[in-house]
């Protein structure tokens, strides 16, 4: 009633007349009538209040406004003064209505003898209950969800619905816990199935649905790929010596695809659109399946509510029970549309999600209120969850998990093929769409290319030539991927213009027996000074096209040079035609890779259960008689390294990766630990932040500290030698492997990594 009112008085407004002026007719009699029918309401509330005998001294100072403010209305001056009473004789019907319910309310907690156990607890294990409460009180009513679990107004209905629907606030003790509430029910759990190997995708692509072309698109990727999917899958069955893998139920929701993210992809797959998320999304789906778990796809908000057994129009209220899945994999779209459209509660149940994202996304963007405190918040980020949870296209964020994608592999007999049919002088420019070849600068460097080989082209276009491709350009047109393959198995050199950023193909040209040449970004691309990566929750900066190829693949497959320098460029292009290269593809990115790397997490990574807190008194040596404490060392150095290591001779505390891999070394002033690790021939391992995060890491590594404090920032722990000041991580969302100040050196936890496997460490497998 409240919303309608509203919309019909500034309706009235918006005409310019005002009420006044159409007084006389039906419609204002309506409108009046009804103004009556609430104030004989709000006066038999009143009365029913006006009984009980245990309204509180505020709620009485309510009513006596309430009274006087109907008192004030005489019939004479009802004309003068509707509208203002229209917009709040709502207000006041609900108050009053709020104000009797609370008094019953209060009436029942005296009668039941829990009168004085309403007061909002300060719990050390429940920070956010007192401020929670207070939202509470403040906006119950904004949502019918809260009516719906029985909220009315008072305490005790704030503080059972925050401990027995939410989880912000202790159970209470005088509650009835003969049955439980929800989110603590403890159901038997079903016995663990094993997970089996599969090879026959039959199943997967009726999942994968129809409908849209980006599904035509996945599923004619995972058809071709099959058989190299069933190849690496016994592979990988022979390397795990098939042990025992638990089966889990998987649910996919493809976010980005839905309807209701508006789904800008899918119409512009055969007109050059990007296919890169497609193509994450088409290998992640295959790999689930071929690892032999329950899955369950979901493209639309209605197929994840039914998955997720969520009636439909329940707006915004939490899903209670538990969840019907273990793991949830998704997108930021998705995410948004579980806490907006189905309701699920993910302070509950984020633990399960894991959210691919291309760019990544670094600690202190995910951390909601320090993100909002210290200039981090975008429209992306601040969701809280661990930041290994983000599963990104290439490793380039160590602090997220690195999902990746697979490239074809070549058989020797094609690799040969290849290096036999090379045209030495052949160049194919990397740019579906005509707006990729609008580059500044692009007309000297495509001329110094031309004067050395013949340059190809894949420019979507429906009827006439784009007029951004040069006319000495052979332009194929878009390419299905077959032919794609085929001309990039000829072509000597893949060269892209700097866009797309991190795209797939070059991996793919590369593996075809490409040189990739790319452009040196000086300075390097941001959310600092560049518009793609401005709003994105990271600050990495990337130093080129394609950093991934630059770093870990490189010379002779990559090269990577100035554009605007021409003497380099055209040095660039005569050492390519000079230079032999046999096809190339990394092996993490390979089907065997994706499935080992997958495989890890799916077993190893547990969000759910929370990591106890490192306390160096339960540590023991090895051999040491009745587990005494440790006496030592905890960190020793490694030979042949100024790294440090775990004491071999200490009792290790249970962690995935081990802490075998453990590497521990100190960053340069304003160095990052993803570039000290890097620096090191180690990888940052963000797992193991909670190992050295302690007085003993400090000692082991020689640091002099006068003082030792701990804080919540995204750069500790660090220290600052000028100051002989140390920090401590307070907050363990913030442990980051990006952060870094010009002040301080970090501390930071390294790890090794398998060959051609960066995510995973020596031991990982085992």
């Amino acid at each position: 009633m409240r919303r309608m009112t509203r919309g019909k008085y500034k309706g009235k407004e918006e005409d310019g007349g005002g009420l006044v002026e159409v007084l006389g007719g039906v419609e204002s009699r309506g409108v009046l009538r009804k103004i009556s029918d609430m104030l004989e309401v709000i006066l038999k509330r009143m009365d029913s209040l006006s009984k009980l005998d245990n309204t509180s001294t505020t709620d009485a100072r309510r009513l006596d406004e309430l009274s006087s403010a109907i008192n004030r209305i005489q019939p004479a001056g009802l004309v003068e003064r509707i509208q203002a009473i229209a917009q709040n004789v709502s207000n006041m019907a609900i108050r009053v209505e709020q104000i009797l319910q609370n008094s019953m309310v209060q009436g029942r907690v005296i009668r039941d003898g829990t009168s004085n156990q309403c007061e909002v607890p300060r719990d050390p294990r429940f920070p956010e209950c007192p401020g929670k409460v207070d939202w509470m009180r403040a906006r119950w009513t904004s949502d019918p969800c809260y009516a719906f679990y029985g909220v009315d107004g008072s305490d005790c209905s704030f503080l059972i619905y925050l401990s027995e629907v939410e989880w912000f606030c202790p159970p209470l003790s005088w509650r009835n816990h003969s049955s439980p509430p929800t989110q603590h029910v403890q159901e038997a759990k079903p016995p663990k199935r094993q997970a089996a190997f599969r090879t026959d995708l039959t199943v997967l692509l009726d999942q994968v649905g129809t409908g849209k072309e980006s599904l035509s698109f996945m599923k004619r990727r995972i058809r071709r790929l099959a058989q190299q999917w069933a190849t690496a899958a016994n592979r990988l069955d022979a390397k795990l010596e098939q042990r025992w893998r638990d089966q889990k139920k998987i649910l996919v929701h493809v976010g980005f695809l839905t309807e209701e993210s508006g789904d800008v992809f899918s119409p512009k797959v055969l007109k050059g659109g990007p296919l890169g998320e497609m193509v994450q999304w088409a290998d992640i789906l295959t790999a689930l399946h071929v690892l032999g778990h329950n899955l369950k796809i979901s493209m639309s908000v209605k197929e994840l509510q039914g998955f997720l057994g969520v009636p439909p129009g329940r707006g915004s209220c939490p899903l209670t029970g538990p969840l019907p899945f273990d793991l949830i994999y998704t997108d930021y779209h998705g995410l948004q549309q579980m806490k907006q459209h189905m309701g699920l509660s993910l302070k509950k149940h984020k633990c399960h999600i894991r959210v691919i994202d291309t760019f990544g996304t670094e600690p202190a963007y995910n951390h909601e209120e320090y993100a909002t405190l210290h200039g981090y918040r975008t429209n992306w980020g601040y969701w809280n969850l661990n930041a290994r949870q983000y599963m990104t296209m290439f490793p380039h964020t160590p602090d997220n998990s690195f999902m990746g994608f697979v490239s074809e592999e070549l058989n020797e007999t094609e690799k040969r093929s290849i290096q036999q049919n090379k045209v030495n002088n052949m160049a194919v420019v990397y740019g579906k769409e005509a707006s990729m070849w609008k580059v500044q600068g692009k007309e000297g460097f495509l001329q110094i290319l031309h004067r050395y080989m013949e340059v190809h082209g894949t420019v979507y276009y429906e009827t006439q030539r784009p007029p951004e491709v040069p006319a000495f350009v052979k332009n194929h047109g878009l390419l299905p991927q077959h032919e794609l393959q085929q001309l990039l198995r000829k072509a000597k050199l893949f060269i892209g213009f700097g866009f797309p950023y991190e795209g797939p193909a070059p991996l793919e040209a590369i593996a075809n027996g490409c040189i990739f040449l790319q452009p040196k970004f000086n300075p390097p691309h941001s959310s600092l000074n560049h518009e793609f990566f401005r709003g994105k929750p990271t600050s990495r900066e990337v130093s080129s096209q394609h950093p991934y190829a630059e770093q870990y693949i490189g010379r002779p497959h990559v090269m990577t040079v100035d554009y605007n320098n021409s003497l380099e460029f055209d040095s660039a292009i005569r050492e390519i035609m000079r230079t032999k290269v046999e096809p190339y593809l990394p092996y993490e990115y390979t089907c065997e890779g994706m499935l080992e790397r997958v495989h890890s997490y799916i077993q190893h990574q547990d969000f759910c259960a929370p990591e106890p807190p490192f306390i160096l008194a339960n540590l023991s040596r090895q051999g040491s008689a009745g587990g005494s404490r440790v006496a030592g060392p905890l960190f020793v150095p490694l030979s042949n390294s100024t790294s440090l290591g775990w004491a071999t001779n200490v009792t290790a505390p249970s962690a995935w990766p081990p802490l075998s891999s453990l590497r521990l070394l100190v960053s340069q002033e304003g160095q990052s630990c993803v570039e000290a690790c890097q620096s090191a021939g180690f990888i940052c391992e963000p797992a193991h932040f909670r190992f050295i995060n302690n007085k003993e890491a400090l000692h082991g590594l020689e640091v002099q500290c006068e003082v030792v404090d701990s804080e919540i920032n995204h750069i500790l722990p660090a220290f600052s030698v000028v100051r002989r000041e140390c920090g401590l991580q307070r907050e363990p969302l913030l442990f980051s492997c990006a952060g870094h100040s010009p002040k301080y050196r970090r501390l930071c936890p390294c790890r090794d990594f398998r060959r051609g496997q960066v995510a995973l460490c020596k031991d990982c497998l085992q």
